[in-house]
């Protein structure tokens, strides 16, 4: 299993408009934080079932060439002799992309809202990638987006997540980025757990711990 959520806010501050990026992911393998969100000033992308960096970090230098994102990864996957196993999704500055392959392992899918995309593989069912989604649309933006995709994450595992029951090791991931010149980040905007039973728990844990630094 792995399931994933990217997203595009955009905000305003006194002088100007900016967007922010971020992507949330959770798999019963370890290290997922290494193979699959990737996030920049132009976007996030996530790469997952058998997952393919390049398209992640390809497709994120082409949108900042000017490429729309949703065609930087299309022509990637194109020269790709085993897109069928991919999946990639993601958000632009301004679009939004989804791609499932059909040699993804069973239940998987894909959904695209208007500033996000969710999707997911080897899952329970469907309603997990609903679940994602309803909780992302449920918040409004009181708190930081690095803290609500981890809801996100909680939302879908709470839903059934996945259904490799047998697998106790388990990671998770959280990125973000803003277009906005930010010459000292959050720490909590870009964390991971690694290799553990319970990884959205110790992700929210080290969220909660890196946001009070």
């Amino acid at each position: 299993m792995t399931f994933s959520i990217c997203v595009r806010e955009r905000y305003e501050t006194d002088d100007a408009s900016h967007a922010r990026f971020g992507v949330a992911v959770t798999t019963r393998r370890p290290s997922i934080g290494a193979r699959c969100p990737f996030v920049s000033e132009h976007g996030a992308i996530a790469t997952q079932s058998v997952t393919n960096p390049v398209l992640g970090r390809a497709g994120l230098r082409y949108a900042g060439e000017g490429l729309r994102l949703g065609d930087a990864v299309d022509a990637l996957l194109n020269a790709d002799s085993n897109a069928g196993e991919r999946q990639v999704h993601g958000v632009g500055r301004a679009d939004t992309y989804a791609f499932s392959g059909e040699e993804c392992g069973d239940w998987y899918g894909h959904e695209v809202g208007e500033n996000y995309t969710v999707a997911g593989n080897l899952l329970v069912g469907e309603a997990v990638l609903s679940a994602v989604a309803r909780e992302y649309e449920s918040h409004d933006r009181a708190t930081s987006l690095s803290e609500r995709l981890v809801h996100c994450l909680r939302a879908g595992h709470e839903a059934g997540g996945d259904k490799r029951t047998d697998r106790a090791v388990q990671s998770a991931a959280v990125r973000v980025r803003h277009t906005e010149d930010r010459p000292f980040p959050a720490f909590h905007d870009d964390l991971r757990v690694d290799a553990t039973e319970t990884p959205i728990q110790d992700l929210q844990r080290a969220h909660d711990r890196a946001r009070d630094v």
